[in-house]
């Protein structure tokens, strides 16, 4: 019943900007962290960003000052501006809630990718 849909993915030139959007539906994701992950080809998938129901932020370091994530809890979405955008942030991005359960249990819940393609 849990969803996530992503979009806003797309080719774009060096330096150029995207903004990815999530919306969310199934539940109230209002008291749970959410974030954006990638994955390229051949490699693991990364956290990118993620953010606390209260909006703390947390940035891998490849991404620190050109990426900025951001929620609208009313709307159960979470947004991911990237600005400065490097061949090497090609990858499928994806959005993630992680839904506390019994005690410290946590389930992922995971959207089904857009791709992002930085090339010129």
């Amino acid at each position: 019943q849990v969803q996530l849909v992503e979009s806003g993915g797309g080719l774009v030139q060096p330096g150029g900007s995207l903004r990815l959007s999530c919306a969310a539906s199934g539940s109230d994701f209002s008291i749970y962290p959410m974030g954006w992950y990638r994955q390229a080809p051949g490699k693991q998938r990364e956290l990118v960003a993620d953010i606390s129901s209260g909006g703390t932020t947390n940035y891998a370091d490849s991404v620190k000052g050109r990426f900025t994530i951001s929620r609208d809890n009313a709307k159960n979405t979470v947004t991911l501006q990237m600005t400065s955008l490097k061949p090497e942030d090609t990858a499928v991005y994806y959005c993630n809630v992680k839904v506390r359960g019994f005690r410290f249990r946590t389930d992922d819940y995971w959207g089904q990718g857009t791709q992002v393609t930085v090339s010129s």
